[in-house]
């Protein structure tokens, strides 16, 4: 069957302003031939992008007026002798599509490709280089290097903006100073009259205000006419067509004021001026702002080592954090940060992983120990043996999955979406309508009047504000989530967990440490206690399950000989078989036991004693006879009640689903306070007690570790799997837990149900202001109160409005955990 992975590209955008940008950016590299879906994060400027050609998505986005990152590719060029081999090498990467400049340096051997973020195939780099004659291989930046220099194309986009509301400023001040005076000073109107002459003034009036349009207001013109003129307008689209108009009027009023009816022939540039100013003001706090969105990534970005330290043939090397490969000696000194993830070879020291477990308390590494990349050693001095490096670390496992949550659309987004596709249009058809009902209906100057309302209806809407709304509360809340250590695989999950009315838990290794010990063993007449250790053990000693191990582990610390295992045979969630020594053995739970035909009822009084005090039973049986029972117990976590009770303070029902027997998980539940007790549940029953738990109380939350918790996992509405588990039960989640701490449940369903008021808040300001506020900039309340708008206060609301919701995300970063060690408090509001 062919491979149907399509390949997902992640292009930074600069330009995108409003949602009307967003569905513009979609829809045209939807177009594009191959792809399949397009989806755009206002808030980050990023487009996520499921198949086609990188260069053909980069040239579309262009073509819609928007400007995709350029990135720049480093080439480690090998066979080259001369300037030709330089001119013959630019040529050929020159023809690769999406290469835009090719810089080759001999002396360095390297080549430096530009093209936008995403667009440059490297392997078709590579290609065309072996084409030529020579052979390259990428020098890939590291993600810190790729961080920066998109924060730098950031901070070029702020110095821009800051610099153009300075130069509109110092033009539009003259203007409003000079208009205020006029209306509100008496005696200005005749002292500017007698002085510089009205005509004059206009004429003054018309170069600065023409200054402040073309010059700092010309980044409007250079997207909002051609997306005019595509019949696709957008924000900036309704920019210039309300600066320009009353700037157009204006001019005709000062050279032809003849042409213009009897008493109509009054100017607004001042109003054009400050139209212009107050917008590029907004945006100038709205970039700002954005930055401050994403310091999520930047903190995480920082927590990565710049270079590492490694044994080298016995010679101490110091190397960029992209030159080290698995397998590498790295040497670790006091206060330094691990450069990669590994294994301790030699050396001890302890290791602060609050960056990964949230838990203060620095943690001893020994020979044998793992060790994370972006932590950092404390006193002792060790070495280790790197394992992962590059993108198979798990800090970058953990940006990317912050970076996919922070991308992704929440359902509450499709609402927002339909009602952007046709709001600017709707606008601008508003607006003609109210130029056209002033005219007619309107008093005298009637085409005054009609002027001054159909801009600044066309200068209030906002469709920012509604396009801002949820990404930036998305990219606030899950970077928050991730310095709380929780981690959302899939954003979707997000809004799900805010709908949650129960949170069922796996007991072991979920509310329980998952590292079991061995605590009784009765054993039947008969039989020898170490002889039964030794049996049961070396079943177990093939099985990964925890209790397995803690028999194990039993047996060897009483260096007990284990003897060859044959016919391992297993039942997951009953037990386990096999012939040890030519004497078949089986161990298990009483389920189990009955099963194969053996009567346990010799062993009920000890069963229901162990199991009273939370402590699993499991049998052996010894060539069809029962030979022990025996008692596993796992201490539960110490944080495991005062999650419980939160999750209850949250109004949460909390089951727990587990394959012990029913007495060991009532007398767990009793001491933790557990709702609800489904118990003897075999791993594919799991999906059957989610399914009940949802049609008994609602939308359910799983949270489980092993591997036999994936489908259960995969099941519930969301599922939340422990740090510390398996891979699988990571794989199958929807959000990770990095401490491994019940406690970041709490953390995640509030951080939750906060994020979700958030981007209710924003949708509320972002609708509600375009709805109050477009009838009275059109004039609904001229008639009754004799109200109307300004469209210079249109333009500082319409600014006001998306900072208004970016500074609202903000708030979400005050989010102080409810299971915090200082004293709790509710996040905002």
């Amino acid at each position: 069957m062919p491979d149907q992975t399509l390949k997902v590209l992640d292009l930074p955008v600069l330009g995108m302003t409003c949602a009307s940008c967003v569905r513009r950016v979609e829809k045209a590299v939807q177009a594009v031939p191959g792809v399949t879906a397009a989806s755009v994060n206002l808030a980050s400027e990023h487009v996520r992008v499921e198949g086609g050609e990188p260069a053909a998505i980069a040239e579309a986005i262009r073509q819609a007026g928007y400007q995709p990152i350029d990135q720049s590719i480093d080439l480690k060029i090998a066979g080259m002798t001369c300037a030709s081999c330089v001119s013959r090498v630019e040529k050929a990467l020159l023809k690769v599509p999406g290469v835009e400049r090719a810089v080759v340096n001999l002396a360095t051997e390297r080549a430096t490709v530009s093209g936008a973020s995403g667009a440059v195939d490297t392997a078709a780099l590579i290609k065309a280089v072996a084409e030529a004659g020579y052979e390259a291989s990428v020098a890939q930046p590291s993600s810190a290097e790729a961080v920066d220099r998109e924060a730098r194309a950031r901070d070029a986009e702020i110095e821009g903006l800051k610099r153009a509301v300075r130069l509109a400023a110092i033009a539009t001040t003259p203007l409003f100073v000079v208009e205020m005076a006029r209306h509100f000073i008496p005696g200005a109107h005749h002292l500017l009259a007698s002085t510089l002459g009205e005509q004059p003034w206009r004429l003054v009036s018309l170069a600065l205000a023409g200054f402040v349009l073309f010059g700092p207001g010309l980044r409007f013109y250079r997207k909002g006419v051609p997306n005019l003129l595509r019949l696709a307008p957008d924000m900036n689209s309704l920019v210039v067509l309300g600066a320009t108009a009353a700037f157009a009027y204006s001019v005709v009023a000062t050279l032809a004021p003849r042409a213009l009816p009897a008493g109509s022939d009054g100017v607004y540039y001042e109003a054009a001026a400050v139209i212009v100013t107050l917008i590029l003001l907004g945006r100038w706090f709205e970039a700002k702002a954005k930055g401050a969105t994403s310091q999520a990534i930047k903190r995480l970005m920082t927590l990565q080592a710049k270079t590492a330290r490694i044994d080298r043939d016995g010679q101490e090397v110091e190397v960029a954090i992209d030159e080290v490969r698995p397998g590498d000696l790295v040497i670790v000194r006091p206060g330094e940060r691990l450069p990669v993830d590994g294994v301790v070879r030699d050396g001890a020291s302890f290791v602060d992983e609050a960056m990964i477990t949230g838990e203060p308390i620095p943690v001893e590494k020994t020979p044998g120990a793992a060790v994370v990349g972006g932590t950092v050693n404390t006193t002792g001095s060790f070495r280790f043996t790197a394992t992962k490096v590059g993108g198979d670390t798990l800090l970058a496992q953990i940006v990317r999955m912050v970076e996919a949550a922070q991308g992704s659309k929440l359902p509450i987004q499709a609402l927002v979406d339909q009602i952007t596709a046709w709001f600017v249009p709707a606008v601008i058809a508003l607006a003609l309508a109210t130029f056209l009902v002033w005219l007619a209906f309107g008093a005298a100057p009637a085409l005054g009047f009609a002027l001054v309302h159909a801009v600044a209806v066309l200068i209030i809407a906002c469709p920012c504000a509604m396009g801002l709304a949820t990404p930036t509360s998305i990219m606030v809340g899950t970077g928050k989530a991730a310095e709380l250590g929780v981690l959302f695989r899939r954003g979707e999950a997000l809004q799900a967990l805010q709908d949650a009315k129960v949170v069922a838990l796996d007991k072991t290794g979920t509310l329980t440490r998952g590292r079991p010990e061995l605590t009784d063993l009765v054993v039947a007449d008969g039989f020898e206690r170490g002889e039964v250790l030794a049996l049961a053990a070396a079943v177990e000693a093939r099985s990964e399950h925890p209790i397995a191990q803690a028999i194990v582990a039993a047996a060897k610390a009483q260096d007990l000989a284990l003897a060859d295992l044959a016919d391992f045979a297993s039942t997951p969630g009953l037990g386990a078989e096999g012939i040890v020594g030519g004497r078949r053995v089986e161990v298990g739970a009483d389920r189990y036991m009955r099963r194969l035909g053996l009567d346990v009822s010799g062993f009920a009084a000890e069963a229901a004693g162990l199991g009273d005090v939370g402590k699993s039973p499991l049998y052996v049986a010894v060539d069809g006879r029962l030979a022990a029972v025996l008692a596993v117990a796992d201490p539960i976590r110490d944080t495991a009640a005062a999650a419980i009770a939160a999750l209850h303070a949250q109004g949460l029902k909390v089951a727990m689903i587990t394959g012990d027997n029913r007495r060991t998980a009532q007398a767990v539940a009793s001491v933790l306070g557990i709702d609800e007790v489904v118990a003897e549940v075999p791993p594919q029953g799991k999906t059957e007690a989610i399914a009940r738990l949802r049609e008994r109380f609602g939308a359910t939350v799983f949270v489980g570790d092993g591997v036999n918790d994936a489908p259960a996992l995969a099941a519930a509405d969301v599922g939340l799997a422990m740090g510390q588990g398996s891979d699988i039960a990571i794989e199958s989640a929807d959000v990770v837990l990095m401490g491994g701490d019940l406690r970041g449940v709490v953390n995640a369903i509030a951080l939750s149900r906060a994020t979700l008021r958030n981007i209710r808040q924003n949708l509320a300001w972002a609708f509600g202001y375009n709805v109050l506020l477009i009838p009275v900039a059109a004039g609904a309340l001229y008639p009754a109160f004799g109200l109307s708008l300004s469209p210079m206060v249109a333009a500082g609301a319409m600014a006001l409005s998306s900072v208004s919701v970016l500074a609202n995300a903000l708030r979400l970063r005050a989010f102080v955990s409810p299971m915090s060690p200082s004293k709790p408090r509710s996040p905002p509001a």
